[in-house]
């Protein structure tokens, strides 16, 4: 039981949940029948394998997470846990989340053997785990790559409930695909000592200067353009006049905390950055649910 805190410690508890609730969002976004058995298949399915890509990161990064000050507690470089217990345990729920997503709409299935919501969950692992993680050694890139599978969550809750993967789908992928490189930058900047000690190249350009905060601030722009086409109809995917008009207001307020940052170039700026991007997210999500069902 001891050792169970550990295993926890692993999965990333508030990312995961985080991640969960973006594909809970998808759902209720998507369905038309409520289905609670693939609502709770989603539900644990996302769990566990999210959990097991932020595991596999952990094995990963474990020198690297020695480094830093924010890592250093994990249980890899703590000793903890060693790297085969940590093996074993993310594999296994990585599988179990897999077969759990499988159920979903199986009759949908890919090549008879994997429905569209566990080829989603397996591309989002494969690509964070054996792409995104290792080329944060290498180069920013590394940020492109992390929000295909940064992305997934919020569509792969949609074709759950949809089992389609079409305009709208792949809607709700652009606004989370393009939220994380505003929500990236502001992190990478507020961490950056932390980040090049372990070696990691996490900040575009390399140096706080103007060059990053452009890269926020058109992304952030292409963001809202994106949250908003709803309201000009998409088929599935519908916004009202007040959802619009929320969700508007909502990136200004998120696009002038990314010119804040391009005027004063400081850390400060990018804190506030960070934190509206972690309350940016799921606030105009929630606007889209309530809308569905108020309006």
């Amino acid at each position: 039981m001891h050792s169970l805190k550990f295993y926890v410690q692993l999965l990333k508890i508030r990312l995961t949940i985080t991640v969960v609730f973006s594909a809970v969002v998808g759902y209720l976004l998507g369905f038309s029948e409520f289905n609670s058995t693939h609502f709770i298949y989603l539900l644990l399915g996302g769990f566990f394998v999210t959990g097991s890509a932020n595991a596999f990161n952990q094995i990963l990064e474990k020198d690297k997470d020695k480094l830093m000050e924010r890592t250093s507690v994990r249980p890899l470089p703590q000793r903890n846990l060693s790297v085969t217990q940590a093996f074993i345990f993310a594999t296994l729920i990585g599988l179990i989340g897999l077969y759990l997503l499988n159920q979903i709409n199986p009759q949908g299935s890919f090549y008879g053997f994997m429905s569209k919501s566990s080829f989603f969950g397996l591309i989002s692992i494969l690509l964070y785990v054996l792409s995104y993680t290792p080329l944060k050694r290498i180069s920013t890139i590394s940020i492109f790559v992390g929000a295909i599978p940064g992305a997934i969550p919020f569509l792969l809750g949609f074709v759950a409930a949809t089992d389609d993967f079409g305009i709208a789908a792949g809607t709700l992928f652009a606004i989370q695909f393009f939220w994380q490189f505003p929500h990236f930058i502001a992190i990478a900047w507020v961490l950056d000592d932390e980040y090049k000690k372990a070696g990691f190249k996490m900040l575009f350009g390399k140096e706080k200067n103007k060059y990053p905060t452009i890269i926020s601030i058109f992304t952030s722009v292409l963001m809202i353009i994106i949250s908003i086409i709803p309201f000009f109809y998409i088929e599935n995917l519908n916004l009202s006049i007040y959802a619009f008009v929320i969700i508007l207001l909502l990136g200004i307020w998120f696009i002038i905390k990314s010119v804040k940052l391009y005027q004063n170039v400081d850390d400060a700026s990018a804190r506030r950055l960070m934190i509206a991007s972690f309350a940016y997210l799921p606030l105009i999500q929630i606007v889209y649910v309530i809308d569905k069902f108020l309006f």
